[in-house]
Formats: C-alpha cells, structure tokens, sequence
C-alpha cells in the first residue's frame, strides 16, 4: 500500500484548467482516469488526509503510485480525451457498463449493391443502417415477415444469392412475394435499393404518409374496378398496421428520444435505456456495473451516454435524451453529444406528461433488472466459492485458487502443434487474458515437451515482468525473450504506457489438460525457474481424474462435485480455444496462394488483381504492362507479381476421372 504524499505533485506543479488525469500503479498500468474542469482543485482532492475521502477513493490512491495529467483546450475535448482513454486503458478503478446480453438489432446492409435485411449482433459496422436494439430476435423475425410484403428486400444470405443467380431461379420467398428476386433480375438493383430505402424510412417511424398513400391507391384501384389490386393494398396496409402494433404509441408527439434511468445501491448499479423512435419504443438494453469508485447518479448518468454514444453518429444520437440526473456540467456533455449528432441534443430530466410517465417505466425495469442481477450473482457466488473450496480442500492448497490457468495442446497429425491458456478468476472466465501458443521448440507430436515448453514460456515472461517492476532479484531473472501469441516481441510489451501487462499475474492453481505425464512436464518446467509457490494439476479426460504431481494415484473428486465441475469447464474451455486456433491456422494455410508470396502486396490490391483479370491463371499468363492496367498496381509492382507468379509452379491441373478431360484449375 502506497503512501499518496509519496508521489504528490510539488504546489505550483498543477495548471489551473481543464484538463484528464491518470494515476498509475507501481507496474505503470493505469488505474484511474479522470476529467476536470481545473486539474489543481480536482487533484488536491486526492491528497487530504485519508480519513475524509470515500472507502473506494481511499483504495484507489493508496494503489496507485504516480499520477500525470493532460491540458486540454475545453471541458468537451476534457470528455472526449477521458472517454478514448478509458477504452484504451480499461482502468480497474473506473465504471465500466457490461451489457446483461447481447442485444440483437435489425440491420440493412445499405453498404452492399443489393441491399439485405437481417438480425446482427455485435459492433457496428459501416454502411450498415441499424434498428433497434430488441429484446428477442424472434421479435426481429416476426416484424421483418409482416413487413416483407410490403417491402419485399432480399434477406438471404450472400451463398444463397450467389447460387440462385446461377441457377436462374429464386428462392422460396421469391415465389411467394416475400423477396422481389433481384437474384433473377426480376427488378433492377436501383429499384431494389429503392424498397430498401423505403423499408428504412418505415422502420425510422415515417409511417403516417406512406399508409395512407396506399390508402389512396387502394381507393383508386377501387374506383378503377381493379379489385384484385385493390384487395392487395388492403392486405399490405393491414401488415404494416401489425408491424406498428408491436410497438404501441408511448409519446403522443412522435418524438425521437431516449430514455436513461439508473437503479443502484452501494455497491452495484444498474441501467436501462429504451429508444423511443417516432413516439414507439424501438429498442430497449440494459447495462449492470459494479461501482468501483465514487461516482454519483448524475456520474453514473455521463459514464452511460459516454457508453452509448461513444462510438455513433448522425441519426444514431437523437434529439432529446432524458435522464434522471444531469451531469455537472451539464454545458459540455450537451455540446459533446451536439457535435456526435451534427445537430443540438436536448439532454434534460422530464418533470410532467407521459415523458414524465414512460421515465417511470424506464426506472421500474432498472430496478427489476438490478434485483434480478443480484438474486443471481448472489446464487452464484455461493456456489462459486464452494466450488473454489471444494479444489483448495481436495488438493490441499493453502488457500482458494482464485487466479486458475489451464494450458491444452492442439495438432493435427502432428501438424500445426498450438496451444491455449485460459485464465479463470473467482470461479469466471477472464477472456481478456486468454493467451495463444506456437509450438517452434520442435517439429512433430509430442503433447508433453509441449506441454514443458509452454508452461516455461509463460512463466519465464512473468519473472521477466517481476524483474523490470524490481520484484525479482538479478541472479534469478531469466534473460530469454519469449513468443507469445505467435509473434516475436519485446518481453515488457505494452507497459510503459499503461496497458496490462500480457503475463504480469501470476495464478494459484496452474490446470494442464492430461494425466501424470503432462504434470510431470509443467512441474519440471516451474522447478527449472525455481517457482515453487504455484500449484499444479491435471484433469483426464477417460475418468475425469485429478493428478498431482509425483504421485502415483488421482485425486477421485464425486461426481456431484461443485469443485470437479468448475475444473470441467476450465478444461473444457481451454480445449476449444486451443481447437479453435488449430482451425483458424489451417484454414488460413488453405486459403494461401501465390499472390500471398508477392512482399508488398495487400489484401485490396490481391482482390483488385483478382477482379481485373478474372482468375490467377489469367494473371500468371498477363505481361507486365497488363499487369500495370489494374487498378493501383505500378510498374515496379507488376514486375515483382510476374516475376513471383513465374517462380511458383503452377499446380498440376485436376482431371476428370470418368471422362479424363483436363479440368480448369482449382479455385482459378
């Protein structure tokens, strides 16, 4: 525990303006960031006697080991500057909103040159146009089939297009109305585009106009004796009618907002955010955070709009955001939130009328979604800390593993030997701290010199860490750089400026996927760097047995065990991972081909050489200067394809065994 008079500023040392500080540990990762309006009054805060500060700000500066600040112009680049770096540094003593799920939201890819309407989840991507979030993506499905037949927008997937212009004939929802089949040509892309834009316009709450202009073709059609026309547009009008049902009138004056309420206690907080769309409730999320630090309801309100608007822009900010705190100041959240959107942003509390109401609404779910979350944690909390117990109590540790690490080996045939590190703390998958291996040490199948050859790694870039933070003394320092993540790279990567350290925790319980053999070889390798105060063992997989090292019977966990279960999963999930990175390496050796040897040569350019000539068996036959008439390819480039195109020998063509015909070359 740091003494804060240790690393506070000299008097005189603070400027008196805006501006975003960060307090750092003494490993340099930063722990806290801050905005204020003047940096010497918000820091001297900081240094009173401990006593009179909040428990969790009393816990954050006797952590923290230097503090260092940033000078801004104003308050909103103040906010800006503290939202990047609180991304950037994932500080532990800031409020961080974690989604309770992930939300599904309906999106049109409007990016693409035939439009298609589908579910997404996920970050945004460009030239995307977002509805939502829903609840359900059955919800999703139900409004997108009634508004298809009016709309009738392609929703299949790019395969599905691909092989039905092949074929010349559309899919089922083309024969039934419910895709206008632009995969057949039956209309042309900008007409297609021009249904997708309209369904936007529709999902955007312009619905008035457009109903009632098919009430008056269906009125006309009538007139004109054209019934069976006429009936349609009745049909279509009825659809759309039941697409807005789902979503009932909640603010009489079609106003586009949304509404932010905030449940919270001492120690956790919850928040819920509906998105109110031309007077409808489009969309609803929620967010659940513990509150490390002491932070207010108006805190807890800018930390959500920094959350949600963060990362849009344009239509995705709306008009008026209704909140049941305001941030102080208020004048640059506004101004903030004005500039995200292009236009002014009302940012207010409601005081009467049904905005006022609906707020109500919003409060009462975040009070549920708050209690609900905390009758869950709580039920799982107890049978976490059983669990944990049950593992310390059977391996006679000296206390609850609260940091597990489990390391598996993955190959196939001997080929592409990778493996996984998966990191459990409290009982919880920490993805964050996953870690990916190559096996270079040696070639072929050996899952235990593996298996040695990972766990030192790992642990020779731990006491790397300890050193350089001067917890490890000189003659016990190992030298020796390591590989993580398949790349080369310096041991102290990503320190200096405050990321997390890739191995700076070391675990309690180190989990190896096998029997004694593998034990033996994570043992050996953790007495070879004279670590001696990390347990080891190992889970097989044919009777689910526990090894510990140098002895010649398992540890026999019951079945029903909270303890075996959770050592299940971590094994488990360290299999998946290790399979998973296995996959991705052979798929991209699949994938490789003789443009992936030209130095220099990017993705666009491959694809932008690919598409000009049609194939590589074209490319490889072209002369320099056609090679030059592709798009962003020079005349040094174009030498170097040919002359790296006629240094890779072709591959033997494919033959037809039935007939013996010469096929066309494989994937050209």
């Amino acid at each position: 525990m740091a003494d804060p008079s240790s690393y506070r500023p000299k008097p005189g040392q603070i400027p008196d303006s805006p501006g975003v500080y960060r307090f750092r540990d003494e490993h340099g990762r930063v722990i806290y960031v801050g905005k204020a309006k003047s940096l010497r009054s918000r820091l001297s805060s900081y240094f009173q006697d401990l006593a009179g500060l909040h428990p969790r700000t009393r816990t954050m500066v006797t952590t923290a080991a230097s503090v260092e600040w940033t000078v801004v112009s104003t308050e909103v680049e103040a906010l800006q500057l503290e939202y990047s770096w609180i991304k950037e540094y994932d500080p532990r003593f800031n409020v961080k909103y974690r989604d309770d799920k992930s939300y599904p939201s309906l999106a049109v890819t409007l990016g693409e040159e035939f439009p298609r309407v589908q579910v997404m989840r996920g970050p945004k991507k460009k030239g995307v146009r977002y509805f939502g979030p829903y609840a359900h993506a059955w919800a999703i499905r139900e409004t997108v089939d009634l508004m298809l037949r009016v709309f009738p927008v392609r929703t299949c997937s790019a395969g599905v297009f691909k092989r039905s212009a092949q074929i010349g004939r559309p899919c089922l929802l083309g024969y039934i109305g419910k895709c206008s089949a632009p995969c057949v040509g039956r209309v042309s892309p900008e007409e297609h585009r021009e249904l997708a834009e309209e369904f936007c316009d529709f999902m955007a709450g312009r619905t008035g106009a457009y109903i009632r202009r098919l009430e008056q073709q269906m009125h006309d059609a009538a007139e004109e004796m054209e019934y069976e026309k006429a009936a349609r547009l009745r049909d279509d009008i009825e659809a759309l009618r039941r697409a807005m049902e789902k979503n009932a009138v909640v603010l009489a004056d079609a106003t586009d907002a949304d509404l932010i309420a905030v449940a919270e206690d001492e120690l956790e907080a919850a928040v819920q955010i509906f998105h109110v769309r031309g007077g409808r409730v489009r969309g609803q999320r929620g967010w659940v955070t513990d509150k490390v630090e002491a932070v207010d309801t108006a805190g807890l309100v800018e930390h959500a709009l920094q959350q949600l608007y963060g990362e849009e822009s344009g239509d995705a900010v709306p008009k008026e955001v209704l909140v049941p705190a305001l941030p102080e100041p208020v004048e640059p959240v506004a101004q903030w939130l004005g500039e995200r959107r292009g236009s002014r942003v009302d940012l207010r509390i409601p005081q009467r009328g049904d905005k006022k109401d609906l707020m109500a609404t919003v409060q009462r779910n975040a009070q549920q979604a708050l209690v609900l979350h905390k009758t869950k944690r709580a039920s799982d909390l107890t049978t976490r800390s059983r669990a944990l117990e049950e593992i310390s109590e059977a391996l006679e540790l000296d206390s609850a593993p609260l940091r597990i690490e489990c390391f598996d080996i993955s190959h196939l045939q001997g080929q592409d030997v990778v493996a996984s590190m998966v990191v459990f703390e409290d009982g919880l998958a920490r993805k964050s701290e996953y870690r990916r291996f190559q096996i270079k040490g040696f070639e072929g199948q050996d899952d235990v010199r593996s298996m040695h050859e990972v766990i030192g790694r790992r642990f020779r870039r731990y006491l790397q860490e300890k050193q350089k933070a001067g917890e490890w003394s000189e003659e016990n320092a190992v030298e020796t750089a390591e590989e993580e993540n398949g790349h080369a790279g310096p041991a102290d990567a990503r320190t200096e400026d405050g990321r997390p350290k890739r191995f700076a925790y070391p675990p309690q319980l180190v989990v190896v996927d096998g029997g004694q053999p593998q034990v033996a070889a994570a043992r050996r390798a953790l007495d070879e760097l004279g670590i001696d105060d990390v347990a080891v063992c190992g889970l097989a997989k044919r009777l689910e047995e526990v090894w510990l090292p140098g002895e010649d019977d398992p540890v026999v966990l019951p079945r029903t065990s909270e303890g075996l279960y959770l050592l299940q999963r971590v094994r488990d999930e360290a299999h998946r991972f290790a399979i998973a990175y296995q996959r991705s390496k052979r798929t991209k050796a699949l994938r490789s081909g003789p443009l992936d040897e030209v130095p220099g040569l990017g993705e666009t350019r491959k694809k932008a050489l690919l598409k000009h000539f049609g194939s590589v068996k074209r490319l490889r036959a072209a002369t320099v200067e056609q090679i030059c008439e592709a798009p962003g390819i020079g005349r040094k480039t174009a030498e170097t394809i040919a002359a790296a195109l006629a240094a890779a020998a072709p591959p033997a063509p494919a033959v037809n065994t039935a007939t013996g015909e010469i096929m066309e070359e494989a994937g050209e």
